[in-house]
């Protein structure tokens, strides 16, 4: 049972019809195997970035497809409603590309970008740290400038695609100022000194290597960083809003799959003599996680048509996140309760769901710090921008 979706163009709407045909002939038929064995499926996203999937939100320029971020935030429901590790690592490629897509040279953005977001380089994002996860002003990893090049040294946790990338996106101390004193450089897997642990062992997304990368005297060229020495935490900060809204998409569509799955159950399951979708009790429950599931959309969505317009979105798009999560939280274990006994083996996929959709309520930001985000926006009465859409 799709979505529903009002798209912008023709293109979109091939677009959403190329993602499905993809989910159902390249996804589908792998996923509960390489979740099962824990088995990261590389080749999927060259697959993805050759049919356009990866750049989706970047400048035609750079090798993107130039669409708005609803669009490509409705690209990564869809993906999720079948597999939501591969949803989060193009939401986590996407966060990976983005500082060197805003912020750097017109010569960098034409030297690498093209090959990541045509899928053929694999992104990694390195902000936190051991000890320095909600706050990464409190980051500890070094690098220190000799000659022509910065020489990093240091640690960070919880690295999506970690030991799979092709390239790194690393923050790291360049002075001791807390707020300035953070760069953002483009490491290369080859770098030598640049190791990976061996992947965490997760309660879900297990087909998505998740790892603790370690950086050793690795030596990275003056040209491979973006942006200015003391903006990587500006920059930091602004990847993570995309992000948020990134996950705020593969939630939803998560959710959405979890309904599916039980709508299709509750109508073959009969008690009592009738298919128990028509039992009252059970009825309301999907109601509400279809509400909650359209909720989380229109929540996020609205984030996107700011960010879109070229308005301050950061309070909108911890909305996005919070709302999307925690509804998938609900509908995902709502989902479980459903099939009943059947929800809690492992030959259904809802209680994939469910252990999936845990994790997103604690990456990009725990939900705990989302409420800080918007607490403290509210405090300082942001808002009340005025826009007339589709004026210049």
């Amino acid at each position: 049972m799709p979505a529903t979706r009002a798209l912008p163009t023709e293109e979109a709407v091939e677009l959403i019809q190329l993602t499905r045909a993809l989910a159902a002939k390249e996804l589908a038929p792998r996923v509960a195997d390489a979740e099962a064995d824990g088995t990261f499926p590389r080749d999927v996203f060259r697959t993805l970035g050759r049919s356009g999937l990866l750049g989706l939100p970047f400048a035609e320029e750079d090798g993107g497809a130039n669409q708005p971020y609803g669009v490509y935030l409705q690209v990564l429901e869809e993906v999720a409603a079948v597999w939501s590790s591969v949803a989060v690592g193009i939401s986590v490629h996407a966060l990976s590309c983005f500082p060197l897509a805003r912020f750097g040279t017109e010569e960098q953005r034409r030297r690498w970008l093209p090959d990541m977001l045509g899928g053929e380089l694999l992104g990694a994002y390195c902000l936190s740290e051991p000890h320095a996860g909600s706050d990464p002003a409190a980051m500890l990893t070094r690098a220190v400038r000799e000659g022509g090049d910065y020489v990093l040294n240091g640690t960070k946790a919880w690295t999506t695609h970690g030991g799979y990338a092709d390239f790194y996106t690393v923050m790291a101390r360049t002075s001791d100022d807390r707020a300035h004193g953070i760069s953002c450089f483009l490491v290369p897997a080859d770098a030598p000194g640049l190791s990976a642990d061996p992947p965490e062992r997760k309660m879900g997304l297990t087909g998505s290597a998740t790892a603790t990368m370690r950086l050793e005297d690795v030596r990275v060229p003056v040209e491979r960083r973006i942006g200015e020495e003391g903006q990587g935490l500006k920059i930091a900060l602004a990847s993570l809003d995309c992000g948020r809204l990134g996950i705020s998409a593969v939630a939803t569509g998560l959710a959405q799959g979890a309904l599916d799955h039980a709508v299709r159950y509750a109508r073959e399951r009969e008690t009592f003599g009738k298919p128990i979708i028509e039992h009252q009790g059970l009825a309301f429950v999907l109601a509400d996680m279809g509400a909650a599931i359209e909720s989380a959309r229109a929540t996020a969505l609205s984030a996107a048509r700011l960010k879109d317009l070229g308005l301050p979105f950061t309070r909108e798009a911890s909305i996005a996140k919070l709302v999307a999560t925690d509804n998938a939280m609900k509908v995902t274990t709502d989902a479980v309760q459903v099939l009943g006994g059947y929800g809690y083996t492992r030959d259904f996929p809802v209680e994939r769901y469910m252990r999936e959709a845990k994790v997103m309520q604690i990456f990009e930001g725990t939900n705990q710090i989302q409420r800080m985000i918007i607490s403290r926006a509210l405090d300082r009465d942001e808002g009340g921008v005025l826009t007339v859409l589709g004026k210049e």
